[in-house]
């Protein structure tokens, strides 16, 4: 199967599964692919090819959400490892410190969680200079909710463009 091929075959499968569960799937999907470190998924191939034929706000919702939570797995390995890793690497742990003290966490998490930019660096620092939880997940939230709002208005536009092409 060539790549045109499993492409197209992705994006007529993940239309055929838009019933009720659709918009928990994209939660526990989203959820998934940003909770993992070493091995991250692609989480916003699901929210593209959803976002053609379910209402774009409320999977950017629930796929915000979604990653948001998921991103508790770095800020969790930070703040359990802060002790140890405060020790050994002080010196460029009172500079990130003070980097996020004077440029404001909040929107510095925000930037990440809104860009491909991987999270999980915000994510374990935030655990290491015990960045209030809430915040960092709010911020999470606003971020992740911004990049897949992109993605699925960028699916409910494109994927009929994109099937065309590939000749579906």
């Amino acid at each position: 199967m060539d790549f045109f091929n499993a492409t197209s075959w992705i994006i007529t499968t993940m239309q055929s599964y838009t019933g009720i569960w659709a918009y928990p799937a994209i939660f526990f999907i989203s959820f998934i692919g940003n909770a993992t470190i070493l091995f991250p998924i692609p989480a916003f191939i699901a929210v593209f090819a959803l976002g053609s034929t379910l209402n774009p706000w409320l999977l950017a919702l629930f796929a915000g959400a979604g990653g948001a939570l998921g991103e508790i797995t770095g800020y969790g390995i930070g703040y359990g490892g802060s002790v140890a890793l405060a020790k050994k690497y002080e010196k460029w742990f009172q500079r990130a410190k003070k980097w996020f003290e004077t440029h404001g966490a909040f929107p510095i998490i925000i930037l990440f969680a809104a860009t491909p930019i991987p999270t999980d660096i915000v994510g374990v620092l935030s655990g290491l200079t015990k960045y209030n939880l809430k915040r960092f997940l709010a911020a999470c939230f606003i971020g992740k909710f911004i990049m897949n709002a992109y993605i699925a208005w960028a699916g409910f536009y494109g994927i009929s463009w994109i099937l065309t092409l590939l000749g579906t």
